[in-house]
């Protein structure tokens, strides 16, 4: 990962091209942003540009021993910590699959790393044990590079065992660096953002998303235009859409959701009845952006409905249809859709039955709608 290769964020990589060449780059360093607006990416970039022997303007050269293995994720100067499951789990037991999923995506969020190293329903976590390790590897001279850098991803699971790293983030040994990547500034220990130079990254560009899953898919413009709309700034979520369509999977999210609406709002028991059946054996994943999707809509609606503007992310059936549920669906009923639909993705995350699951917010909804909840 070169910073040309990073999507939008222009402004932050060219400041941090900059601090890099001019080595004015601070030793503790916090990238903040949303899921999907490209912090691990940017550090991967850092990481590789402080390991590499031939710097360009704040750019790996690519051609260096240090490029050539940084970007297989195996240079021996950059650590990586991030969550794993097991009380006693350290990160580098999860290397290669972690490896994996840099390669296959570099914007992932942390509900899919745990999935992919079988956490299912289990607490990810940075274990006591892991931040000792952490401590332990730096304290040794660097193998190859003047460099050594630590990406430590997710800092919201280390809780108050974060307090274990406070003295080594504030007193770095000679050339080392710390680069944290999260997404929930509230859920970092006040000590360790104290000692931080902190980097807040925005939400990405609809035609940021749109032009890199033009270069990155084989997807439509049309289609690429459609998903970064629906996408608000996550790329993360952007590819899952990708993936979803490619497998025909997707189910056209939008005219999905209109019509579950229409029937619960209906009480249409039998209908409700087949629509759920159907609807179970789309799979977690599915479910889930539908879900999400679901909230997407709501929150537009409700720009839509206390602003009176048209200018909201939404296509145009779907406009017509929130425009025309203006009557019937006041504010009071948005917030308990929202509420219902985050709880109902909850359990969604937690293997519940779809079929009871799905059934039971249909039924919700009709109350919802009927002011009977």
């Amino acid at each position: 990962m070169f910073f040309k290769d990073i999507i939008g964020q222009e402004k932050i990589k060219t400041s941090l091209r900059l601090s890099l060449q001019d080595e004015t780059l601070p030793h503790a360093l916090l990238l903040l942003g949303p899921e999907g607006s490209g912090g691990l990416s940017l550090a991967l970039a850092m990481a590789r540009a402080l390991v590499c022997t031939d710097l360009q303007e704040g750019e790996p050269c690519g051609v260096c021993s240090g490029c050539s293995k940084s970007l297989k994720n195996i240079h021996p100067d950059i650590h990586f910590s991030f969550p794993t499951i097991g009380k006693d789990a350290l990160s580098d037991e999860f290397l290669p699959q972690w490896r994996q999923a840099l390669e296959e995506n570099p914007y992932l969020n942390a509900y899919q790393w745990l999935q992919k190293i079988g956490a299912e329903g289990k607490q990810g976590n940075i274990t006591r044990k892991e931040c000792s390790r952490i401590i332990h590897k730096l304290t040794f001279k660097s193998f190859e590079s003047k460099n050594r850098v630590l990406i430590l991803w997710m800092p919201e699971y280390l809780g108050l065992e974060g307090n274990r790293l406070l003295k080594i983030i504030e007193e770095p040994p000679q050339d080392t660096f710390f680069i944290l990547v999260a997404e929930d500034q509230d859920l970092i220990l006040n000590t360790i953002l104290s000692r931080c130079q902190l980097v807040k990254l925005p939400a990405l560009h609809d035609e940021d998303i749109q032009q890199a899953l033009h270069q990155k898919t084989s997807i439509s413009d049309e289609k690429a235009r459609s998903i970064a709309f629906l996408a608000e700034g996550n790329f993360n979520m952007a590819l899952q859409y990708v993936q979803l369509s490619e497998h025909g999977s997707e189910a056209d999210n939008s005219g999905l959701f209109l019509d579950w609406l229409r029937k619960c709002y209906k009480g249409e028991g039998v209908a409700i009845a087949k629509w759920v059946d159907e609807f179970a054996g789309a799979g977690r994943e599915n479910q889930k952006f539908f879900l999400k999707y679901g909230l997407h809509f709501l929150r537009e609606y409700l720009f839509l409905k206390t602003t009176g503007r048209n200018e909201v992310r939404l296509l145009p059936n779907e406009l017509d249809t929130a425009q025309k549920m203006e009557k019937v669906l006041s504010l009071d009923k948005v917030e308990k859709m929202s509420n219902l639909f985050s709880d109902t993705m909850y359990y969604v995350e937690r293997n519940a039955n779809p079929r009871i699951l799905f059934l039971d917010a249909s039924i919700q909804m009709h109350k919802i709608f009927k002011n009977t909840a």
